[in-house]
């Protein structure tokens, strides 16, 4: 996807349920043909569908992610779920719109899905396959975000290297300088962007690690962008 905006929350403007069912997020026949261009290629929804190059959607919603037994899953999509990501309509609505910045390292080659309407009709698709779609709370697709958004003023932030290696005394205490990664994910070399857009998904609580929570609430905008400039030229 562009390099715009990576929504992190989303925060969706309810409707009352219509007479004859539950609320509308999207055009779900608009979401078939979105799911046939989109996805189809390496995911099976419906009636007899399987796990082929990726899982079955099946059931999605309120799914731990990684949570299907057997899947060779990635192990940055493992730890997600081990640290209690759940998919709910807004990590989906962000992973599908830019799926490195929820879970950085996860396999699935895709860019993204950078038009909301699009996305909110694949979504209607998929709740369809879900087993209580009528518990899923839902919003208007056209639905007006609010913050915090990860604006382009905060992505056009220039930080300062140098600064970025005093301040990551805290990350190396658990992530090793030379890219390894023995049961802690590696962030060395990462693109700035990707950086930037994972911390502040800890910093709203969208990525779930308590303990990333806690470390990013700390951090200023300025020394997110200081520490991703760091990580971004980091010299093995």
């Amino acid at each position: 996807m562009g390099t715009g905006r990576f929504c992190l929350v989303l925060v969706f403007t309810c409707l009352l349920a219509s007479p004859g069912g539950a609320e509308t997020l999207g055009d779900a026949a608009n979401g078939a043909q979105v799911f046939d261009r989109q996805c189809k290629q390496c995911h099976m929804v419906g009636p007899g569908a399987k796990t082929r190059i990726g899982p079955s959607l099946n059931g999605i919603y309120g799914r731990r992610a990684g949570g299907i037994d057997g899947f060779a899953y990635s192990k940055s999509m493992a730890r997600m779920g081990a640290d209690g990501l759940d998919w709910t309509i807004e990590r989906l609505d962000a992973y599908i719109e830019n799926p490195k910045a929820l879970v950085s390292g996860t396999r699935m080659n895709y860019r993204g899905l950078g038009d909301a309407t699009q996305r909110h009709d694949l979504m209607a698709f998929l709740r369809d396959y879900s087993d209580q779609p009528q518990n899923i709370p839902e919003a208007e697709p056209t639905a007006i975000r609010t913050p915090p958004d990860l604006a382009p003023d905060i992505l056009a932030i220039k930080g300062d290297a140098e600064y970025g290696e005093y301040l990551s005394a805290e990350c190396t205490a658990c992530h090793l300088k030379d890219g390894s990664a023995d049961g802690i994910p590696s962030i060395t070399n990462w693109p700035e962007q990707d950086f930037v857009a994972a911390l502040h998904a800890y910093k709203v609580k969208l990525r779930p690690h308590p303990v990333m929570q806690m470390m990013a609430g700390r951090l200023s905008n300025d020394e997110i962008a200081t520490l991703a400039a760091y990580y971004a030229t980091i010299q093995n």
